[in-house]
């Protein structure tokens, strides 16, 4: 490449090959300070948004092991719930209970309204 080629592809392109000789770093741009000021800003974001994950995290942790724990205490209420239930109807399936809630339900309403559409 000739001179003139040279000078356009190195930073500071606007100077003579003799004055970009002599500054041993070229000055940073408006824009160069911009980019640099904002990436160090955006880095300082990303840790802020990286620690407030990691405590998340904990947070997530800690609520399923509370979860966990009451496992056993849920298993033991289940129990005891369908051995109450069983007792009191009798052995009768909850399939069994839910139809016979529905036909109460319906004979409550009156008897005219399922003649009515017979």
């Amino acid at each position: 490449m000739d001179a003139v080629g040279s000078d356009i592809s190195t930073p500071g392109h606007g100077l003579s090959p003799s004055t970009h000789g002599a500054q041993s770093q070229p000055e940073k741009s408006y824009f160069e300070k911009q980019r640099d000021a904002l990436v160090a800003e955006i880095a300082v974001s990303l840790e802020h948004v990286l620690s407030n994950i990691n405590t998340l995290n904990r947070s997530l942790e800690g609520a399923i092991a509370v979860g966990k724990e009451f496992e056993s205490v849920s298993a033991l209420w289940s129990t005891f719930y369908d051995g109450i239930a069983h007792e009191n109807h009798g052995g009768v399936d909850e399939d069994d209970l839910d139809e016979e809630m529905v036909e109460d339900e319906e004979g409550g309403r009156g008897s005219g309204d399922k003649n009515a559409d017979a």
